[in-house]
């Protein structure tokens, strides 16, 4: 990997603390200089993927979408941080094949800390059916096997799994202030 493009790819539950999580190694990397970019799933949701719903389909056209703007924004030397559930192995591992210094974070937190969490009420309707295919409840989420990085978030504050994570990028290099910081 160089220090110059890179894509994290943050994969977990809903309420895993993803985005939360995200936003913290973001703004580190634009403190060290580096261009950053985030690729928040809502975010995309509402733009990129407007019209889209949640069959199988529909999930991997959105991973796809994010995983387009992924490659084309780390080629041009931009760090690429996407935050969506991304539920599917086979499509992540797709997404590696395709986007050149790829790092797959699995945010690893379990479903029942994701459903205390859960501010919108989302876990609460997909057990009601009012939500179908609902990654975790009705739809499967097929955890990484092999993730570059595994932050286990039980009994942490998101800026300490933040803080795990800039540490492994800055093991590899890849974390390190830039001359225009």
């Amino acid at each position: 990997m160089t220090a110059d493009g890179f894509c994290l790819w943050f994969t977990g539950l809903s309420g895993a603390g993803k985005s939360t999580i995200a936003n913290i190694v973001v703004d580190e990397l634009r403190a060290r200089g580096h261009q950053v970019e985030l690729l928040d799933g809502d975010e995309v949701r509402e733009n990129l993927s407007k019209g889209l719903g949640f069959s199988k389909e529909d999930r991997d056209i959105n991973v796809r979408r994010i995983g387009w703007v992924a490659k084309v924004l780390a080629r041009n030397g931009v760090v690429a941080v996407t935050a969506a559930i991304s539920p599917y192995r086979a499509l992540r591992d797709e997404m590696r094949g395709e986007i050149h210094n790829f790092v797959e974070v699995h945010v690893a937190t379990t479903l029942e800390e994701c459903e205390a969490r859960d501010v919108k009420g989302l876990y609460a309707k997909a057990r009601a059916g009012e939500i179908p295919e609902f990654t975790g409840v009705s739809d499967p989420y097929e955890a990484p096997l092999n993730p570059e990085v595994e932050l286990v978030t039980a009994g942490k504050r998101p800026e300490e799994s933040a803080g795990e994570l800039v540490a492994w990028l800055e093991a590899r290099g890849l974390a390190k202030t830039t001359s225009s910081a």
